[in-house]
């Protein structure tokens, strides 16, 4: 479903990407692990779309997404639901209208339709009787909740999940990856999701990549990554899983400062 090749991206003169080559089969979870700064959310960024690669190619459905133009494009992403890890709401719309937004935009459905496809996946993400609340007014849990539902409103083949845990308590982080995994088994979409939770995103995931200097370090099964003997990986792997997914982001802030002296 998603196809990488010998992806290459650099910002004012820094190579981040240096040669990407990976896959992910239709209807699989992937986990795309690695420290801060690595790349993780420009992978993302060229898989939408968002981002021209300096060289390389990325297909989606067998597609060439720089080859598309107009309305090819956008019927690409027309199957993609993208969860930024900021959540990225309308501060000046309600949550009804965060989540509604996308079919307004590219449907043609009446507002009596509209209004029982935001009202289902509200319910579906645990949001019922939260439609009129403001995202001032709601906690960082069900910003990401709201997310969540406005990304899987249009039921994608497709979803990318960047951080969506991110800033959330522990047990509002599990809540909410267990709330992909029920999703996933529902409607059974392409999936890749960028986390620190390796714990738990190693349950709901079937595949791994790690992202280290640019290339793809490893891939495989959660259980075969746990397994690896490659100290980098190995290194990775068990800080994560010892650390709170806060620290690690200040161990990965710290190996990249690191690695740029």
């Amino acid at each position: 479903m998603i196809q990488m090749e010998d992806l290459y991206k650099s910002f004012g003169g820094v190579e981040v990407l240096k040669g990407v080559s990976l896959q992910v089969e239709k209807g699989e979870i992937l986990a795309l692990i690695g420290g801060s700064g690595h790349g993780k959310t420009v992978i993302l960024k060229h898989v939408a779309g968002l981002m021209k690669p300096d060289r390389g190619r990325v297909y989606v459905n067998g597609k060439d997404v720089y080859n598309l133009r107009g309305g090819e494009l956008e019927d690409l992403r027309s199957h993609l639901g993208f969860l930024f890890q900021s959540g990225a709401l309308f501060s000046s719309s309600n949550v009804f209208d965060n989540v509604a937004f996308p079919l307004r935009e590219t449907t043609h459905l009446g507002e009596r339709q509209l209004r029982e496809r935001v009202l289902n996946v509200l319910e579906q993400v645990g949001l019922k009787g939260a439609e009129d609340k403001y995202p001032a007014q709601i906690s960082g849990g069900m910003i990401k909740r709201t997310a969540l539902a406005r990304s899987l409103v249009k039921n994608p083949e497709i979803m990318l999940f960047d951080e969506p845990t991110t800033g959330l308590d522990p047990v509002i982080a599990h809540t909410i990856l267990d709330l992909i995994k029920s999703i996933h088994k529902d409607l059974g979409f392409t999936g890749i999701i960028v986390s620190h939770e390796l714990s738990r995103v190693f349950q709901i995931v079937q595949k791994v990549a790690m992202l280290h200097d640019g290339v793809i370090l490893f891939v495989g099964t959660p259980e075969k990554i746990m397994a690896s003997r490659d100290p980098v990986v190995r290194q990775f792997v068990t800080e994560a899983l010892r650390m709170p997914s806060s620290a690690m982001r200040s161990f990965d802030q710290e190996e990249k400062r690191h690695g740029e002296k």
